[in-house]
């Protein structure tokens, strides 16, 4: 019985993704809605210098984001936000513009529907922080999300089984910090560069026996949105690289040709990152910066083996199904060498940026959520290794185990989502192999047994 419906569920992959972007819709509106923060904000912690970006620019028309930041935080200390200038006497923003790019459209909608609801008597402030506008952008990151794991699953499929892909997806997008940063904190920059990755992946890999220019335009032009959303998201330009090298090692195109190609991508790929050179350029008076500050960035001194393995949000120990993806990069270098010997590159180098951070264990969050731009190349990778159980008649054993990989990871979800919402009766913070390994099981027992009840 359990198998024909599962079977079930993976004859019709797309639903089921599309079902579940639906569900984290319908929670994650009755939960800002029902179950308001204490601040009333439904856009908090990093998300509110993003936001600001995308009403800034639809109310302003500029970048000083002194009155956006007084208006979200209220009567909140809005800290260094609200207090420090830059040298253009502008208030700073650490982020990135490309996720309120993104948001743009939902933004524009809240406010057509916002305005339209008002003419039938509601009073709805058309002030850009009202309850609808913000709830555009985290719904607009939910959309993105699941639009990205859709690509994520196209590409997987195309190389393997659309059974190993299906659990695969699933496994790498619910068995990890994307589903927080899907469900819980959709209005971050994670949503957004998850589908960005996602979108440039398939499309460089759909394109890849094309040598036309054009390929290298649009190439170059998705290269700058995933550098918009995430700027260190830019080594995913380490695909293209590793197929050009590899064609001038097995001599399939000339150093004149492949000097060509590229250079049209970067100069694709500068032009369409102009909207955050000329933010910067706005804020700080300079093209091209680090916001965070020059000591931001440790490259002497990466804290490898911490950001792996540390129980502070580290990406193997937090997420463990993700150390199992990794093991498919062997898998998939066997299949398809450029692609294989690529993602290994761009995951190691990732790793490589994310422990050089001077924060590496990336502030307050779920899990390592620097990764999870790269859920695509983890989910290609899963896909390779349970293609190869599937060799094995193993089918039934990789059900099992991605089912119990997302049960474990919800349950971890809760834990860590019910000591933020205050319930540290009923759950600890994870910083111990005990909190972070064990106690999600626990929940359960401690919802029916001490939740308070009214």
């Amino acid at each position: 019985m359990m198998s024909n419906t599962l079977e079930h569920f993976e004859r019709r992959p797309y639903t089921v993704i599309v079902a579940i972007g639906i569900i984290f819709s319908v929670a994650y509106l009755m939960a800002m809605t029902l179950f308001p923060r204490e601040h009333g904000r439904v856009i908090d912690g990093d998300g509110i210098q993003y936001y600001a970006y995308v009403r800034s620019m639809v109310f302003d028309a500029d970048f000083n984001f002194s009155n956006d930041y007084q208006l979200l935080y209220g009567n909140d200390d809005g800290g260094v936000w609200t207090t420090t200038r830059t040298n253009t006497d502008h208030a700073i923003n650490l982020m990135s513009i490309g996720p309120a790019l993104l948001w743009l459209p939902a933004f524009l909608l809240a406010y057509a529907t916002t305005w339209s609801i008002n003419l039938f008597g509601a009073q709805i402030p058309l002030d850009g922080v009202a309850l609808p506008f913000q709830l555009s952008a985290g719904l607009a990151g939910i959309a993105y999300a699941t639009a990205g794991i859709c690509l994520c699953f196209r590409v997987a499929k195309h190389l393997f089984t659309a059974e190993s892909a299906f659990w695969a997806v699933l496994v790498t997008w619910l068995a990890s910090p994307a589903i927080y940063y899907s469900l819980s904190a959709p209005a971050y920059s994670h949503a957004t560069s998850l589908f960005a990755v996602a979108l440039f992946v398939d499309s460089w890999h759909r394109t890849r026996e094309r040598t036309e220019l054009t390929r290298y335009i649009v190439l170059g032009v998705l290269t700058g949105l995933v550098a918009l959303v995430r700027w260190q998201d830019a080594i995913i330009v380490l695909l293209p690289l590793t197929e050009a090298a590899y064609g001038l090692l097995t001599r399939k195109t000339t150093f004149t040709v492949t000097v060509q190609r590229l250079g049209v991508m970067a100069g694709a790929t500068a032009l369409t990152f102009t909207p955050q050179m000329l933010a910067w350029y706005a804020i700080y008076g300079q093209l091209l910066l680090t916001p965070q500050g020059s000591d931001f960035m440790r490259w002497t001194d990466p804290q490898v083996l911490s950001v792996l393995f540390s129980w502070n949000h580290g990406l193997f120990s937090w997420t463990p199904g993700l150390l199992v993806a990794s093991c498919g990069l062997y898998w998939l270098v066997k299949r398809d060498t450029v692609l294989g010997l690529a993602s290994a590159l761009v995951v190691f180098t990732a790793i490589y940026i994310n422990a050089s951070v001077e924060d590496w264990w990336a502030g307050e969050a779920f899990g390592a959520r620097r990764f999870i731009s790269y859920t695509v190349l983890f989910a290609i990778a899963l896909t390779a290794l349970t293609s190869a159980l599937d060799s094995f008649r193993r089918t039934n054993w990789v059900r099992f185990a991605a089912i119990c990989l997302i049960v474990s990871n919800v349950l971890f979800m809760t834990q860590y989502q019910l000591y933020m919402r205050g319930y540290g009766n009923l759950a600890s913070y994870p910083t111990t192999a005990k909190q972070v390994l064990l106690e999600r099981f626990l929940i359960p027992w401690r919802l029916i047994t001490q939740f308070p009840r009214e």
